[in-house]
């Protein structure tokens, strides 16, 4: 019998793999090609360690009994997706955002005056896209004092793990690098205890930020709120081909005429039949 100290050498038969990585694809829509078959391995691993048990086939069994699909199926999702993210990454589309996107719909639609400007991070991870974008909208509304500037930003995500650290908004400090200083020192609180070398942000930010789950394959996204702008970056691509144009339909359903669309650097639209027209590079803008 396998024992917890070789347990880093337990491997999944190539039937095992097949059947998880079927099974996360229908559960999230997350494609699971062989070559991510050791990563697979290394994840689940933790899940063995913490359940205590010896082999994938015992993890699979409880799995998908009635009792895994209630209770373990969550845990397995958070290990399995990925959370690559960080405070102002792509920074360029932050400088759009504050320099043409706004303007135009505050001036367009009193967006964020007339009512209340809706922004959406979908794949939020941790946060830090959504308290990134929550500080550049505090320094637009910081410089027009006037305008009473109101705002809310719904994050979501399909991993319940990474919505947890979200709302808590503790960050170390090496990942809070990328913050200009000026925005560090209006927005970041640090740990009494410095040798935790934590941050957390400030409860202005966190008030304007919601986090929800969800999982991009589910029929119903679980909210009727149309948006001004949505940020879905570095996302569609863990989706087969098919299912990202499905999902993208309907991500840009909750965009409001007028509004504008963020995805990531790597990512395109093109041969993708929706009514959006590009405004820069990765931007749209809903028709």
């Amino acid at each position: 019998m396998t024992t917890r100290s070789n347990i880093y050498e337990l491997t999944l038969t190539q039937n095992e793999f097949q059947q998880l990585g079927t099974f996360i694809q229908q559960s999230v829509g997350i494609k699971m090609p062989l070559e991510k078959k050791v990563m697979l391995e290394g994840r689940l691993r933790k899940r063995l360690r913490s359940l205590n048990m010896s082999t994938f086939s015992q993890y699979m069994d409880y799995l998908f009994s009635n009792r895994g699909l209630e209770e373990e199926m969550i845990h397995m999702i958070d290990v399995v997706t990925t959370n690559k993210t960080e405070f102002f990454r792509e920074a360029t589309h932050f400088d759009y955002l504050v320099g043409t996107v706004l303007p135009k719909l505050v001036t367009t639609h009193g967006a964020g005056i007339g009512e209340q400007l809706m922004l959406w991070s979908a794949g939020c991870s941790t946060g830090e896209e959504a308290y990134t974008i929550a500080m550049i909208l505090e320094e637009f509304s910081s410089q027009y004092p006037g305008l009473n500037f109101n705002y809310r930003i719904l994050a979501t995500d399909v991993s319940t793990k990474v919505l947890e650290e979200g709302m808590r908004a503790i960050y170390e400090e090496e990942k809070c690098e990328p913050i200009p200083v000026p925005f560090r020192k209006k927005y970041l609180l640090r740990s009494k205890d410095a040798s935790r070398r934590l941050i957390r942000i400030v409860p202005n930010l966190r008030e304007h930020v919601k986090f929800r789950r969800l999982n991009f394959i589910q029929e119903d996204f679980g909210f009727r709120e149309r948006m001004d702008i949505i940020f879905c970056r570095n996302v569609i691509i863990y989706f087969e081909k098919s299912l990202q144009e499905k999902i993208l339909r309907k991500i840009v359903h909750f965009l409001k005429p007028g509004g504008f669309l963020f995805i990531g650097h790597s990512e395109t639209l093109i041969d993708i039949d929706l009514p959006l027209r590009i405004e820069a590079p990765t931007i749209y803008r809903r028709e």
